[in-house]
């Protein structure tokens, strides 16, 4: 009946009025043949004796009957425009959505069109994200091969200039032979862990490996990493403090994984925080997670650089990377790995500290495994 709400009231007249005249026309033939069967057969004039006692009633019944099966008929005509106007108008407010803002409702839709109106915008919003979603694949593979491409050339090209002296008899005495040797060998060694980090990110990206889970003592693992990093710790002066609060310091985790994430921040807090004396290891714990805390006290990493760190290929000062041998690979793969984990990693960075924590769920890295 809602079609009645979109109808003139002189078009239901007229409808009316052509239903009833149509029905005393077929009224009319329909009488003249019931008389032509009653004279030619005595079962109908029979049949029409008997129906004479309810005349009145059956005409005005008849004639109703008749009126309704007219008026349905201009009804489903009429409904029948009515769909095709609006799926047309629907069809026109979809292209009209398809070029102006995604949030613009279609206007002047009927109730029983509101769902299927909801599904066509549900349906064009998730085909703008799909379209976003490719376009920025698409940059990202785009940054990727440059910035790979800028990586690979710049030692490279230190490379061949070094070798081109060497091959050339360009250099002074053996002292400065092994100079150019040690250059040539120290670009190829920044190249090659460029390379496998390259190669280690994509990888986890494309395909995720599968983690191994196994009861890893956190505590332990910090103290032989500080440990193992001694050397390198007095060469620049540093040494490390490790400080724990734990209760429970052991949680299921792919120790492998773990430990490539923390020997990168450890080296990073040497590399980046060698200005400071120290390295503060803290390790802490709730009932539902572990929190491990690297800092140093070197320059801080501004502000703008920030939401920013964990960006692949994306560095704070690309003349102290490519001094340092940084890739800017380490810390994409290491939020990788922790995200594999179930957990965060985050980085807060002031004019005296800088602190990444690595946040692990207790629960759902028992469930993974």
């Amino acid at each position: 009946m809602l079609l009645l709400k979109y109808l003139p009231i002189w078009k239901v007249i007229v409808y009316l009025f052509i239903s009833m005249l149509l029905s005393m026309v077929t009224g009319f033939i329909l009488i003249t043949a019931a008389s032509y069967l009653e004279e030619g057969s005595r079962f109908f004039e029979s049949f029409f004796f008997l129906l004479s006692y309810f005349q009145q009633f059956l005409l005005i019944l008849f004639y109703l009957v008749i009126v309704c099966f007219y008026l349905f008929i201009f009804y489903q005509f009429e409904r029948n425009r009515f769909l095709s106007y609006y799926i047309e108008k629907m069809g026109k407010n979809v292209q009209l959505l398809t070029n102006t803002d995604i949030s613009t409702r279609m206007a002047s839709i009927p109730s029983e069109f509101q769902a299927l109106a909801d599904s066509l915008q549900d349906i064009l919003m998730q085909s703008e994200e799909a379209i976003e979603e490719v376009k920025k694949a698409e940059q990202l593979k785009n940054d990727l091969i440059t910035n790979v491409a800028h990586d690979l050339r710049s030692p490279l090209t230190s490379i061949l200039g070094y070798l081109e002296l060497i091959n050339q008899d360009r250099y002074r005495d053996e002292v400065e032979l092994r100079h150019y040797i040690q250059v040539v060998y120290d670009k190829s060694s920044s190249l090659h862990t460029l390379i496998n980090d390259i190669f280690e990110y994509t990888y986890m990206q494309n395909q995720p490996s599968k983690l191994t889970f196994h009861a890893v003592n956190m505590e332990e693992l910090l103290n032989q990493l500080a440990i193992h990093s001694k050397t390198q710790l007095e060469r620049n002066g540093m040494e490390y403090r490790f400080y724990s609060s734990v209760k429970h310091s052991i949680v299921m985790a792919d120790g492998g994984k773990l430990i490539r994430v923390l020997e990168n921040l450890i080296q990073n807090a040497i590399r980046y925080g060698n200005e400071g004396k120290y390295i503060d290891i803290a390790l802490r714990d709730t009932e539902e997670i572990i929190e491990i805390e690297i800092a140093n006290y070197g320059h801080p990493i501004p502000p703008s650089d920030l939401p920013y760190i964990f960006d692949r290929f994306y560095r704070v000062e690309k003349s102290r990377s490519h001094y340092t041998g940084g890739s800017g690979l380490g810390l994409a793969i290491a939020k990788s790995i922790i995200d594999q984990h179930n957990g965060t990693i985050e980085v807060v960075s002031n004019p005296t500290r800088t602190a990444f924590t690595i946040k692990l769920v207790k629960e759902q890295l028992a469930v993974s495994s």
